[in-house]
């Protein structure tokens, strides 16, 4: 098709999703459910997404830019909404959160003040005053607590963060690599609701059926001319060889989650404090691998936990993670901004021995300010309710 045409291929739609930014990754979602009227709509809000997966520019330019009514442009922007990570394109972190516990309320129940919390006291959660939420809401100051519990476990403002990738630096660095977004590799999920439940482990294969090598063409081998059998003998060689060690790979994978599973599952079922410190080196050892197989089996893949949230593999090796988790309760719970060292001590008496130094460390991790500004009241609302950090 010319250039000077006023339509766009159809097929230009499938390349673009094949790309893994952001953008892409939405619309290879959507494109089914969009008009072709609707296109360019989507392309707009799509490619004026931040990092944080919100839109920077106000539903009313869009709808001018288009001359087009502003429910139009608002109907395409709650499809986008709706895709994966929810509550992407939405124009504010408040907005991604009600997008969200709409969406999440349609499959499970969800406390009835979160709305209003959301709606009317972004700034109280935002700055862990339960005290003012509580009264706020009409309720306990230790049912506002839940309240804003639940919603930093399972809500997400800045929706773009909500997926694993890699954040260049600069766009000019060829040694960087913007964002990229995968569906999950693994898929662990409960089989009922109960504390003693099993745990089913599925590996998310990117083919369907088996992989094998054509058997027409080990048969046609016999009749291949003579001066191209040994090329053709040599090619089945490898593809045979490409097969056994994807099998190879798709075993050790189902080895690695099948024993993941078992020494992670109260971080599986019950969040981030119950992770336990194990290493590549022992799984490899248990595994009887090398440590490098490890490694390269968890490289680039994520797992979905039966909560919904995807997180990149390696995290189960994050030796880490508990303690940054119970560091961050305990600033969530101080009535008075403490220090690092009294952070530290509060540490050791739950059992974990960590330096002052450290303990800065795994705040500034957490994105958590020292006790002179969040005595000052500023405390940083944007990493307030992230679920999983970008790494």
């Amino acid at each position: 098709m010319s250039k000077g045409s006023g339509e766009r291929p159809e097929d230009e739609y499938a390349q673009a999703a094949s790309v893994d930014d952001l953008p892409h990754f939405v619309l290879r979602q959507i494109a089914a459910d969009l008009n072709p009227s609707d296109r360019p709509i989507a392309a707009h809000i799509l490619t004026n997404l931040n990092d944080d997966g919100l839109l920077t520019v106000p539903v009313v330019e869009i709808a001018r830019y288009h001359h087009v009514l502003i429910s139009q442009v608002e109907a395409v922007l709650h499809l986008i909404q709706r895709a994966e990570p929810l509550g992407v394109g939405s124009p504010s972190p408040q907005a991604a959160l009600l997008a969200q516990l709409e969406a999440l309320s349609e499959s499970s129940s969800v406390p009835a003040q979160a709305e209003t919390a959301i709606r009317e006291g972004m700034e109280l959660l935002s700055r862990h005053r339960y005290l003012e939420l509580g009264h706020l809401l009409g309720v306990s100051t230790k049912e506002a607590r839940e309240i804003a519990a639940f919603i930093r476990t399972n809500l997400n403002p800045f929706p773009g963060r909500g997926h694993w990738g890699e954040r260049g630096s600069s766009a000019g660095d060829p040694g960087t690599r913007a964002l990229v977004y995968h569906y999950p590799d693994v898929i662990i999920s409960r089989m009922n609701e109960g504390d003693e439940t099993l745990l089913v482990v599925e590996i998310a294969l990117p083919i369907s059926g088996t992989l094998r090598v054509n058997p027409l063409f080990k048969q046609a081998l016999h009749d291949a001319p003579s001066e191209k059998a040994e090329q053709w003998r040599s090619d089945l060689e490898q593809a045979e060889l490409l097969v056994k060690c994807l099998q190879q790979r798709n075993h050790t994978l189902v080895r690695l989650m099948q024993r993941l599973t078992t020494l992670q599952r109260e971080f599986i079922l019950h969040g981030n404090a119950h992770m336990q410190p194990i290493t590549r080196a022992y799984l490899s050892k248990e595994l009887g691998v090398h440590e490098s197989t490890i490694s390269r089996a968890v490289s680039c893949k994520s797992v979905q936990l039966p909560n919904g949230h995807i997180v990149p593999m390696d995290v189960f090796f994050d030796r880490s993670l508990h303690i940054r988790t119970a560091l961050r309760k305990i600033i969530d719970e101080e009535t008075r901004a403490l220090s690092d060292t009294e952070i530290g001590e509060i540490l050791a008496q739950q059992g974990f021995s960590v330096a002052r130094r450290t303990v800065a460390k795994y705040r500034s991790m957490e994105g958590i300010l020292p006790a002179h500004l969040r005595n000052s009241g500023r405390r940083v609302a944007s990493q307030t309710y992230i679920l999983t950090p970008c790494r």
